[in-house]
């Protein structure tokens, strides 16, 4: 039986520092050997946000530690790890830098291939874990730095059909959640709070609902929010708040993805199987879990989810894509830069800001 590949993940995009260990089993479906994430919410929740400068200088003072303790954990040894693979991109340059910049460092001790990773290729790849995912498939990635539908034709073979135009969607759950009194990141809690609330209290906006095919934009309920958030008088409205913001989230996006469909259909001339992913550390909720799986069952796609452990940022899934990039030799030079704006469609056009023609 021939051996197979060893590699070894690292992420430090934003504010957790990551490492793991992947292979694949026997029927050459991924396997996690160990997966090990650092947190710093206890760093920046005092900030209501990331600091970039404190992520950045937790990220070096774990590093080490982290990388040791998943190869520990993995079983097996470092010498026997195939190739490294780092996020590259997109995030934060000064945490990019660090995971990146340890990646090339022991590959080259250990004379090794390494593979720079996109990030948002992670998370595209993800549901493989638990899940046959075969191409063409739509991809929904929805995270606290990106919003998205993409078109997903193969490894490294993304064409995006529509982005937001503003603000993340994970951005406005955090947003959100802060104008509540939740602390940092409180974007998990809203839909804890929302079961106890009323979806229909308040009317609030749906930007571009009727317009701009797939494209989204969230800045508009930001703003909703604040502005109501400012008359809270009780508990009762806090749970009123958080439920009307969950279900206008659920009615965007059930109304957008309907229009994403269409576009994957049209842009896909003959689909054997119609298959839909959502994933990203938004893909975790719950309520859009289930409204997404309605959705699919009625447009006849098959609803695929990455695991809930493996939603938010983590090396597994930067270990996966680099596996799969070790199987088809696509290695890069130790040169390779940190690419804080990496697209995963190099073709499409920037959209964000004001201005901005749909």
């Amino acid at each position: 039986m021939s051996k197979k590949p060893l590699i070894l993940g690292i992420e430090t995009s934003c504010d957790e520092t990551a490492a793991s260990m992947i292979t694949e089993n026997h029927e050459g479906k991924p396997l996690i050997l160990s997966n090990i994430i650092s947190s710093q919410v206890d760093i920046h929740k005092e900030f209501g946000g990331v600091v970039p400068e404190l992520a950045a200088r937790a990220h070096v003072e774990k590093i080490d530690w982290i990388i040791k303790k998943a190869i520990d954990e993995s079983g097996r040894k470092i010498d026997e790890i195939d190739a490294i693979a780092s996020t590259a991109g997109p995030g934060l340059i000064v945490c990019l830098s660090v995971g990146l910049s340890f990646g090339k460092a022991l590959a080259a001790s250990l004379n090794k291939p390494f593979i720079a990773v996109n990030h948002l290729e992670g998370h595209a790849l993800s549901p493989k874990f638990n899940s046959n995912l075969n191409y063409p498939y739509l991809l929904l990635l929805i995270s606290g730095g990106h919003s998205q539908f993409l078109s997903v034709m193969g490894l490294e073979n993304y064409r995006r059909l529509g982005t937001t135009i503003d603000d993340a969607l994970g951005e406005a759950f955090d947003k959100t959640a802060k104008l509540l009194g939740i602390e940092f990141p409180g974007g998990p809690q809203i839909e804890i709070l929302a079961k106890k609330g009323n979806p229909n209290k308040f009317k609030l906006p749906k930007p571009i609902l009727n317009k701009g095919g797939c494209n989204l934009s969230f800045a508009g309920l930001k703003t909703a929010i604040l502005r109501l958030s400012k008359n809270i008088r009780s508990e009762q409205d806090k749970f009123d708040l958080a439920a009307s913001f969950q279900e206008t989230v659920n009615q965007i996006l059930y109304k957008k993805t309907n229009v994403a469909f269409h576009e994957f259909e049209r842009s896909i001339k003959k689909i054997k199987e119609k298959k839909f992913v959502i994933a990203g550390g938004v893909a975790a909720n719950k309520a859009l879990r289930n409204m997404f799986s309605k959705l699919c069952k009625e447009r006849g796609y098959e609803t695929t989810f990455p695991p809930i452990n493996l939603c938010g940022d983590n090396a597994a899934m930067i270990g996966l894509v680099g596996l799969e990039r070790y199987k088809k030799k696509k290695f890069n030079n130790l040169d390779f830069p940190a690419s804080p704006r990496w697209q995963l469609d190099q073709d499409a056009k920037f959209l964000k800001g004001a201005g901005v023609k749909l």
